[in-house]
């Protein structure tokens, strides 16, 4: 399906149902988003990586005004929706201030039956290492974006994921990210622990042989 939405690009990644506090000062962004406050109109960020738009990016909706500054800067609160792909751009819209275009938006199929166990695995290693916890719901799907942006992603990898359409494949994506990170930082962890042993008195066994 073929729509036609206001642009806020930053170089940034959103996923659908992500929550995103945003201030707005520039002056096109805050007539687009006084136009969303008035009309309820959603709005899209594209992802803007490597100074361009690769043309993916997600329908943000506007949960409401958190605060209006006296020189017209906005607090704004906002939920990512779904992913588009760009069709055509228009930079500015005509008689507007801000970029514009028709998008597409991507026809996720149908989730896969809970997470993959070696993903849920994989992270609670990583959460290990860092020593800390991450909040996420394994039986709300869609679940990689809930932890796409807890794992070491870099911009470049996140904006990959947002183009993947089947959420096992998403999955997937992540599960061979942290194969490939949680071995490095099993090693640094280790070295750090070997630094920390360097001076002090070693009690060790004598070699027999």
């Amino acid at each position: 399906m073929e729509t036609y939405l206001p642009f806020f690009p930053l170089n940034l990644v959103v996923y659908p149902n992500e929550s995103l506090n945003l201030h707005i000062f520039e002056p096109r962004y805050r007539q687009l988003i006084n136009e969303c406050l008035e009309t309820g109109a959603t709005f899209g960020i594209p992802s803007f990586i490597n100074n361009k738009l690769p043309g993916y990016g997600t329908e943000i909706k506007v949960l409401g005004l958190y605060k209006r500054f006296e020189d017209g800067q906005m607090d704004v609160k906002t939920q990512g929706v779904r992913v588009f792909s760009i069709l055509t751009l228009d930079n500015p819209v005509a008689h507007k201030l801000y970029a514009g275009g028709k998008v597409t938006f991507t026809q996720d199929e149908a989730q896969v039956e809970g997470v993959i166990p070696e993903l849920l695995l994989q992270l609670d290693r990583l959460y290990t290492l860092l020593q800390s916890s991450v909040d996420f719901d394994a039986q709300r799907c869609p679940f990689s974006y809930q932890v796409a942006h807890k794992v070491g992603l870099s911009v470049v990898e996140e904006y990959q994921l947002l183009t993947i359409e089947r959420e096992t494949n998403r999955q997937r994506f992540l599960l061979k990210h942290l194969n490939k990170v949680i071995p490095v930082m099993t090693e640094m962890e280790r070295t750090k622990d070997r630094i920390k042993m360097n001076g002090h008195f070693k009690n060790l066994d004598p070699l027999d042989f």
